[in-house]
C-alpha cells in the first residue's frame, strides 16, 4: 500500500472546521478516489497547542499507479476546490512507500 499524507499547518487562529472535514470532505475525497484505488482515508488531529500542524489526512492507496489515477481523475478539482469550504490553510502533500 501506497500512502499520501495531506497535512494542514496553522495555530489555534487557524479556521478548521473539523465537522466539515469528517462529515463532507472526506466523504468526496472517498467517493472521487476509491474507483482509481483508494483503499483508506482518515482523518487525524493532533493534540498540543494549536501551533504547527492541525490536521492530518491518511490515504492509503492500492499502488503508486493508483495514486496517479487518482489525482489525475477529473473529480480531483472538486476536492481541492472543496478545501476552502472548511480551512483557510494551504495543504502540503507528501507520500511514503512500504520499505
Amino acid at each position: 500500500m501506497e500512502m499520501v499524507f495531506v497535512t494542514y499547518p496553522g495555530d489555534a487562529s487557524t479556521r478548521f472546521d473539523r465537522d466539515y472535514y469528517v462529515s463532507t470532505h472526506l466523504p468526496l475525497v472517498r467517493q472521487a478516489w476509491s474507483p482509481h484505488g483508494l483503499e483508506i482515508v482518515a482523518a487525524f488531529f493532533p493534540h498540543g497547542d494549536g501551533a504547527g500542524t492541525i490536521a492530518v489526512a491518511v490515504c492509503g492507496f492500492r499502488n503508486e499507479a493508483a495514486i496517479g489515477a487518482a489525482l489525475g481523475s477529473p473529480l480531483t478539482e472538486r476536492v481541492m476546490a472543496d478545501v476552502k469550504n472548511f480551512t483557510d490553510a494551504a495543504p502540503s502533500q507528501s507520500r511514503a512507500a512500504p520499505i
